[in-house]
């Protein structure tokens, strides 16, 4: 059913493909009629486990809650020999799930069954069960990570946004990516022998991350990606790149570091548009709908906002708008009514143009304090007069084209003022600066003798996206100009 909102009314634009359905959200309660070799894997909660499952498996089942590791409850052995005779049978496997806005499921004899419990603090239901339903084929990948992985979306998202609300989520490996409520379908197979590259591995990973993920985005926090895309596989991008980075230090991320993105931004203008372009008028839709909203997001939230006013006001997004049905703009007001900061410019410079970051350094000045001691400074100003001096263009000419002038040729025409030192220091000079030292405080006097240098660098933008500035000063001997600050604002970079 489509949606019907207070923005817009009924959501009626066509469906060509790349825009997904919204749907508002509804109870289910669903028998599945198989043949009796097969296992269900569905939204929803199981209501009648001992009548589809073997004593054995309904044991590991119960076993399964309480575990914090996988537990597996349809072996690959038992998977491997129902694949010898085909069932003559049917069981009806019953699922119930409430306040959800879509429904799927998958069901083969080949399933492999693993699942763990998950404890949320504040959850509605706890133990959560993390559950992974996958052919031999798929492993020791699925074996191995899929559910683990289940469990590790659920509690990272959970930690930015709000307690996991329902009491299931589903892995299910499929030749591809795609999400429903508390189940998806992830590709992610070894080959043949077993082996698997680290392409495979990680990719897997992150589609488990991204599609599990799609739980918060949108099938709760509901945006309509019929019309903006990047509302949800964007913002769940960035969610995903949480997840990675939580899982592993130097996990080969996609979409969220900023340098991945440089290449789409700087191309050519025609073949870009703004994140703010309906889902089937976007030219490149990887890097629109996904990678360039879950940089932006990262940069607001490491280097616009900070890591603590950026989570506080987008937790407040997600818990505000959870099973209701935003727009960008209620995404925008949100982070800006949480935070107290004006992020008009922000939202205008990523969202609404095909700007890119390209900021000139044009100029670099170097200034000192006038320290006012003339044993520093009148050798100074001599040396800067002899440079003046000698970079004049006929002073040049003459020392090469007069052998003498008259003074060289006839002495008695010299006088006191031809040995007279302007720039050398008198008494008179001492004895100010002394009197001036008097007038100063014990900071301005520190700060005077110190020598220190000031610069001013001059910047121009010449790619037209406004971003914050991030400067590293690092003198000839590696060595930085002040130690490393706890405040992001203070840091010497």
């Amino acid at each position: 059913m489509a949606v019907y909102d207070d923005y817009n009314g009924w959501q009626h634009k066509q469906f060509f493909g790349r825009g997904e359905f919204t749907l508002p959200f509804g109870n289910y309660t669903v028998a599945i009629t198989v043949p009796s070799d097969h296992i269900v894997a569905a939204t929803g909660v199981l209501q009648n486990a001992k009548d589809v499952l073997t004593p054995e498996q309904l044991k590991r089942f119960e076993a399964s809650k309480t575990s914090a590791n996988p537990v597996v409850i349809v072996t690959q052995e038992e998977a491997t020999a129902k694949e010898k005779t085909k069932a003559t049978t049917k069981k009806t496997w019953i699922y119930k799930a409430e306040n959800v806005r879509d429904y799927a499921f998958g069901t083969s004899r080949k399933y492999i069954w693993d699942a763990m419990g998950v404890q949320l603090d504040g959850a509605a239901h706890n133990p959560i069960m993390a559950m992974s339903y996958y052919p031999k084929e798929a492993n020791p990948l699925y074996g191995q990570y899929s559910t683990e992985a289940v469990a590790h979306t659920l509690r990272i998202y959970s930690k930015h946004t709000f307690a996991y609300p329902y009491p299931v989520a589903i892995s299910v490996e499929a030749s591809n990516g795609m999400e429903y409520p508390m189940i998806c379908f992830n590709y992610g197979r070894p080959e043949k022998d077993g082996t698997y590259s680290d392409r495979t591995k990680y990719g897997m990973l992150s589609v488990v991350f991204h599609e599990v993920g799609h739980n918060f985005f949108p099938m709760i926090v509901n945006s309509d990606e019929r019309q903006w895309t990047w509302m949800d596989e964007g913002i769940n991008s960035f969610c995903q790149f949480l997840a990675e980075q939580e899982w592993q230090r130097d996990y080969p991320s996609g979409s969220g570091p900023a340098r991945n993105i440089i290449s789409y931004m700087k191309a050519d203008k025609s073949v870009q548009n703004p994140i703010m372009t309906n889902s089937e008028s976007i030219i490149q839709f990887g890097s629109n709908a996904y990678g360039k909203p879950a940089t932006a997001m990262n940069i607001l939230r490491e280097t616009v906002m900070g890591r603590e006013l950026f989570d506080f006001a987008f937790r407040e997004y997600a818990r505000r708008w959870a099973f209701k049905h935003p727009t960008p703009a209620d995404l925008f007001r949100t982070m800006e009514d949480a935070s107290g900061m004006d992020l008009d410019w922000f939202w205008r410079g990523w969202f609404y143009t095909t700007d890119n970051v390209d900021i000139s350094l044009d100029n670099v000045a170097e200034f000192r304090l006038d320290s006012k001691n003339p044993e520093v400074e009148k050798p100074l100003l001599a040396q800067k007069t002899k440079e003046k001096q000698e970079n004049d263009v006929t002073y040049q000419n003459n020392k090469k084209d007069l052998a003498t002038v008259a003074v060289e040729r006839n002495p008695a025409l010299n006088d006191f003022y031809n040995s007279y030192d302007p720039n050398g220091i008198t008494t008179g000079d001492r004895e100010r600066y002394k009197q001036y030292l008097q007038t100063l405080d014990p900071k301005e006097r520190a700060l005077l003798e110190s020598g220190k240098r000031f610069y001013q660098l001059d910047f121009s933008n010449k790619g037209g996206l406004v971003m914050p500035l991030i400067l590293k000063f690092v003198f000839e001997d590696g060595s930085l100009p002040y130690p490393a600050h706890p405040r992001r604002d203070l840091a010497p970079q």
